[in-house]
């Protein structure tokens, strides 16, 4: 005897060895044995042999018409027999009920299941329904053929290129678009990435980055909507200062200035000045909702996307010739020692004397000048030279709470785009890069007075009670990294008990929100807790920091990825076959010269710090990676490690990675790789 049964979905069959109650022992044709409950049972037989009654149920199913059986079906529940008997005989063989069983099983469009061997047919406009579906399906899988032999051949639909970043970086992995790419990059035996540009969906390897950027952090477009600057409603006095501010020449959101007074009477009032949109924008404005949602200002050689309206930033920028609202804070001190007596914030009107520019002033303003070794023939010498003079003392200072020197061996570099103007760039411009060594005269003067400038603020908020968002870090051990939170603590890689980011309100969103913080504290002092915008705990303030975060790493990725584009084109426009490095790990290398991290073949075996020559072999401006061989080495030994701090992002950055892998495949057959992109993380800021 002879049993048919249903286990989890499929129909098999095979040889009752014994029999209980509620179970049987059958055994399959592969003599494998099984225990099956009685209840699991549809059919049992003596012939013909299990094998050859399912052969001919499935051949007799595939003859059914599932319209002409759902035509004859009862209206209530029935057993595949009676479908048997109406559909083929009144005397159905046991084939034929064995056929019926398995198209009514496979048709649940049709006919619902309602128990062992019961079926039910589905309403009519279920069934309408149902096969418009799968007139769908088949329609999309058409689709889906047509645009992978397209694409195959070289051609790229519609659809597709307008999809080509979503397929490549966050794709829908059930979308036709992202499927037709798979299937024609398996047919052509091509990396996805080289199928879509041979395809000419990707016409410039700038634009690709430039809209991948976009597509992922600014899908709506980067255009602002109509707003126009609050006006600040405090009638401010005017400060009795010639302030001066010290940026580059391409800095449009001038955030801060300096100024000094006192000069030879022995006390000496130093004055950071901040621009004050605070003054004027309030939380849950217009304003202030395009400032959250873009979180900062995102640059790149060439351009940038400010995170405020230029109108905006217009109406609050410290331009010279102007007497500009400001949060500013006075330190006075000892002229002779330097030390700290007092600490005072003001909101007021700063008069603006001048905006200086590293790029124009850097070879004239030096430490000869400043310290009296050589002429200093410029406008501000006293005031600059008092700044300089108090910017080593609080480095040193630092640098004692550090435990060890700040070191620069590595030095920032500037990228300019030749005849760019201020447009956007297409990518094909002409590009010049070069060093700018950190720890010039101006930049010290700058970086310690934002630093002394966020530190005493971040001690002035925790003595008001008034929660801010600030940075902190444990140790300078290896993996210690610098976190945000909203209560003070010590920032061991700045040396200082607390810090704070407030000095850049026009450009990060975080200084404009304890710059709100900061502004309760000089209005009411003591009481500002009950007056400031966010109070202890608040939730929104944790929200911050967490947008902060993601946004500010990704642009900071985006704008590594970019110059590393630009890196490239400068090799190919050079000429630049060869370069010289310094070996890090794994076979990676730093060019000397240049912002470029790359792997050279050859190096794998080498010390740290080896000095070496290699040849560039080749160079993909859509991957950005760089090919290199080992050419020679240069030294006999490595140089000695430098500081673990100096070594930090070894890893190249920005180099291009996708979501899709056509090598592995998911349950549907699709992929279901995920990558993640390289991204640079920033060196401190003192601004």
């Amino acid at each position: 005897m002879f049993a048919l049964f249903e286990d989890a979905g499929k129909f098999l069959a095979g040889r009752i060895l014994s029999e209980a109650e509620s179970s049987m022992q059958i055994e399959l044709d592969s003599g494998k044995r099984v225990k099956v409950k009685t209840a699991h049972v549809l059919l049992k037989f003596d012939k013909p042999a299990p094998a050859e009654l399912i052969a001919e149920g499935q051949r007799l199913a595939a003859e059914i018409d599932l319209d002409l059986a759902w035509e004859f079906a009862p209206e209530g529940e029935f057993g595949f027999a009676d479908l048997a008997r109406d559909y083929f005989d009144e005397k159905a063989t046991l084939g034929q009920q064995t056929g019926a069983l398995f198209r009514l099983f496979e048709a649940p469009h049709y006919f619902r299941r309602m128990g062992k061997g019961l079926f039910k047919k589905a309403p009519a406009e279920i069934v309408k329904a149902a096969l418009l579906g799968i007139e769908r399906k088949k329609q999309v899988a058409a689709q889906i053929e047509q645009w992978a032999d397209e694409l195959a051949a070289g051609q790229c639909p519609a659809p597709v290129g307008d999809q080509i970043y979503k397929i490549l970086f966050r794709p829908d992995k059930n979308g036709p678009e992202y499927k037709a790419v798979v299937e024609a990059a398996r047919r052509s035996h091509k990396a996805p990435l080289d199928l879509l540009k041979d395809a000419g969906a990707i016409a410039s390897p700038y634009q690709f980055h430039w809209k991948r950027f976009l597509f992922e952090h600014f899908p709506k477009g980067t255009g602002f909507p109509a707003l126009s600057a609050p006006q600040i409603k405090d009638e401010l006095p005017l400060a009795g200062v010639r302030a001066f501010s010290i940026d580059d020449s391409a800095t449009t959101e001038i955030d801060d200035a300096l100024s000094v007074q006192g000069l030879g009477t022995g006390t000496v009032v130093f004055g950071v000045h901040i621009a004050a949109p605070g003054l004027a924008i309030q939380p849950d404005s217009p304003v202030d909702k395009v400032a959250r949602e873009r979180f900062s200002t995102v640059y790149m050689p060439g351009w940038k996307l400010t995170m405020l309206p230029d109108d905006v930033v217009q109406a609050y920028t410290l331009i010279e010739g102007r007497d500009c609202p400001a949060v500013s804070i006075y330190l006075t001190m000892d002229e002779a020692t330097l030390e700290i007596t007092a600490r005072e914030t003001r909101l007021e009107r700063v008069p603006i004397a001048a905006n200086l520019r590293h790029d124009k002033l850097d070879h004239v303003i030096t430490d000869a000048t400043l310290t009296g070794a050589a002429p200093a023939d410029y406008d501000f010498a006293p005031e600059l030279a008092f700044a300089y003079r108090l910017a080593k003392d609080l480095k040193a200072k630092r640098e004692v709470v550090r435990g060890k020197p700040e070191t620069f061996n590595r030095p920032d570099y500037n990228f300019r785009l030749e005849g760019n103007g201020e447009h956007e760039p297409v990518g094909a411009e002409q590009v010049s890069i070069s060093v700018r060594q950190r720890g010039t005269a101006l930049d010290l003067i700058v970086a310690e007075a934002m630093i002394l400038a966020n530190s005493s603020w971040g001690g002035i908020l925790a003595d008001c009670g008034v929660p801010g968002i600030y940075r902190s870090q444990a140790s300078l051990a290896p993996g210690m990294k610098v976190r945000m939170g909203t209560k003070p603590a010590p920032h061991a890689g700045m040396g200082v008990a607390q810090y704070t980011w407030a000095t850049s309100p026009l450009r990060r969103y975080v200084d404009l929100v304890n710059q709100w913080q900061i502004i309760a504290c000089a209005r009411h002092g003591k009481t500002a807790a009950l007056a400031a915008p966010f109070k202890p705990k608040d939730a929104a303030l944790f929200s911050i920091i967490s947008g902060f975060d993601a946004a500010y790493s990704a642009y900071n990725g985006f704008q590594s990825g970019i110059e590393r584009y630009w890196t490239l084109r400068y090799l190919q426009q050079q000429g630049i076959t060869e370069l010289t490095a310094a070996v890090l790990k794994d076979g990676l290398v730093r060019a000397d010269e240049l912002p470029l991290v790359f792997r050279a073949l050859g190096c794998e075996s080498l010390p740290r710090n080896s000095h070496v020559k290699v040849r560039i072999t080749g160079l993909d401006e859509l991957t950005l990676e760089v090919h290199a061989n080992l050419v020679e080495r240069l030294d006999a030994e490595a140089a000695p490690s430098v500081d673990a701090e100096a070594e930090e992002d070894e890893e190249p950055s920005g180099v291009l990675t996708l979501a899709i892998d056509v090598n592995d495949e998911g349950a549907d057959g699709t992929d279901t790789t995920k990558d993640t992109d390289g991204a640079a993380t920033p060196a401190p800021a003192a601004s």
